[in-house]
């Protein structure tokens, strides 16, 4: 199944760009009747066919439309922090689309060691992700927030903050409540502070455990990630 992404799809006929035609007329060697897949980032899911495989101007018409194509009835948000090894980051953003996100928040905390990122590389893999995946709906990579400024987004959802820090902690898997929306917080590196943590919990936050292990930042965001989805099968 070959799926391209297409977030300004709004007619039933549509031309792949330069790059995606090049892609699927020389590389995939798809010519004239065949078919393949759109997926918008939104939720719009379609069956095309290849009415003219220009390796330039690759013309298609589409012939099946699904809305809402995966939705699910609640959200997944993670927040954060970026790590120091970029390529661990991109890795969670991978998986996690591939699991099922919805949103992720780039936290900068107190020993966040990396600090910037860049949002349109960290776009590519997680579109890459959601085609490998079959899906239409791409994540939200929201700007980069300070630690303060996310805990006071205002949220409807349950709120959690994950940490390896001493201090009363339920497992996140018994506090998730299936159907609910979620945010989960986790720290880069050296984990949040206890000042973060307590800051956190007076904001509403529930303190949460992911296991007796103690995960790198990407593995317990992906484990985060998991088991909200896992709770909500």
């Amino acid at each position: 199944m070959h799926i391209f992404y297409t977030p300004d799809l709004q007619s039933d006929r549509y031309i792949l760009s330069e790059e995606e035609s090049k892609h699927c007329v020389r590389v995939l060697r798809l010519t004239e009747g065949e078919t393949l897949f759109l997926a918008d980032g939104k939720g719009l899911f379609c069956k095309a066919e290849i009415v003219k495989s220009n390796p330039k101007a690759c013309e298609l018409v589409i012939v099946d439309k699904q809305f809402n194509y995966g939705k699910r009835d609640y959200r997944i948000t993670i927040g954060v922090s970026p790590t120091k090894n970029i390529d661990r980051y991109e890795l969670f953003l991978e998986k996690a689309t591939e699991i099922g996100i919805d949103e992720i928040i780039p936290v900068i905390s107190r020993y966040s060691e990396r600090k910037e990122i860049k949002p349109e590389r960290l776009e590519k893999v997680m579109i890459a992700a959601m085609k490998q995946s079959i899906k239409a709906y791409l994540p939200e990579l929201k700007p980069i927030h300070s630690f303060k400024e996310t805990i006071k987004e205002p949220f409807s959802g349950l709120r959690f903050i994950a940490h390896c820090n001493k201090g009363e902690k339920v497992l996140l898997r018994d506090a998730v409540i299936k159907g609910s929306d979620v945010l989960v917080l986790i720290g880069p590196e050296g984990d949040f502070s206890e000042e973060e943590v307590e800051m956190a919990i007076k904001a509403g936050f529930i303190a949460v455990s992911l296991g007796d292990s103690r995960l790198r930042t990407e593995t317990a965001a992906l484990a985060a990630c998991h088991t909200v989805n896992l709770i909500n099968q």
